[in-house]
């Protein structure tokens, strides 16, 4: 699942995110959500969040749930 909808993405998540200075490579960070930055319902480039670890940025896939 890709990480476009905000109704998808909840705390617990394991995620792979994109970092802003991965944008140009495209290198995924795995991690669990923490929180949810984006405030809108879609984000064509993935909605943003926060993972436990304090790391932000966008969701690229959904690769378990809570």
């Amino acid at each position: 699942m890709n990480g476009q909808v905000r109704a998808d993405i909840r705390a617990g998540l394991e995620v792979d995110i994109v970092l802003k200075q991965d944008q140009a490579t495209g290198k995924l960070t795995h991690g669990i959500v923490k929180d949810i930055l984006t405030n809108s319902p879609r984000h064509p480039h993935g909605i943003k969040v926060r993972l436990t670890d304090g790391q932000v940025g966008r969701v690229k896939n959904i690769t378990a749930s809570a």
